[in-house]
């Protein structure tokens, strides 16, 4: 089996379960222009991809206006909806044993570094990662594609056969391939099975369990 020292992970439906606080925050932001959702989880699909592409894919905002949405979205998220979150059960322990067997973790997120750090620090997560790699608050660099870009650039010396991208959406996936290195889709986020499938990830796993045997097979 082949060993993976770098593990990339996605933050939202891989490390953490965002569905209230994401919902909440995106609900608040349509109120702002006279849009009332009263069923959040039909606002789920916003989970995932960055915030201004769902914003124009979903309400067929323009331009100028997913990015106001995004600020609306922001002023809910950055108070409430980051805390609003969970991390899935075994997340913990998983990078825990990661870190221990000498495996470099790095967050590869389309959130905001600042408030993807802010969510590591509230769980007590931060130490186990090498760095972070968002994307920038003014809107750039949110293409899973280039975060995953920017997060091997930032690797000196190591091969693309060491790293892998850990994701529940398949975003995460063609992000992995246009990068050239191998990829995890995670049933249990998101992001649709079939989409994932679709994707063609290397290995498509259901649990955190299963996730700890790929990456870790002599401690399961």
């Amino acid at each position: 089996m082949k060993t993976y020292n770098i593990i990339l992970f996605d933050l939202d439906g891989t490390l953490t379960d965002p569905k209230i606080g994401i919902t909440r925050s995106v609900a608040y932001a349509l109120t702002k222009f006279g849009i009332t959702v009263v069923d959040l989880d039909s606002l789920i699909h916003f989970i995932g991809p960055p915030l201004p592409d769902s914003f124009k894919k979903y309400y067929k905002f323009s331009n100028t206006q997913a990015k106001q949405a995004v600020a609306y979205f922001r002023e809910y998220f950055s108070v409430k909806g980051l805390f609003e979150n969970r991390l899935y059960p075994g997340i913990p322990e998983l990078l825990n044993d990661l870190q221990s067997n000498g495996k470099k973790l790095i967050l590869a997120t389309s959130k905001a570094t600042v408030f993807a750090q802010r969510i590591l620090d509230h769980f007590d997560i931060s130490k186990h990662f090498h760095f972070v790699a968002g994307s920038n608050y003014n809107l750039t660099r949110i293409e899973k594609s280039n975060i995953i870009s920017y997060a091997i650039s930032r690797l000196d010396g190591c091969q693309n056969g060491e790293i892998v991208m850990v994701g529940d959406h398949p975003d995460d996936i063609y992000g992995a391939h246009e990068n050239h290195i191998d990829s995890v889709g995670v049933t249990y986020g998101y992001g649709k099975r079939v989409d994932l499938e679709s994707a063609k990830p290397m290995h498509l796993i259901h649990s955190i369990e299963e996730l700890k045997s790929l990456i870790l097979p002599s401690l399961t």
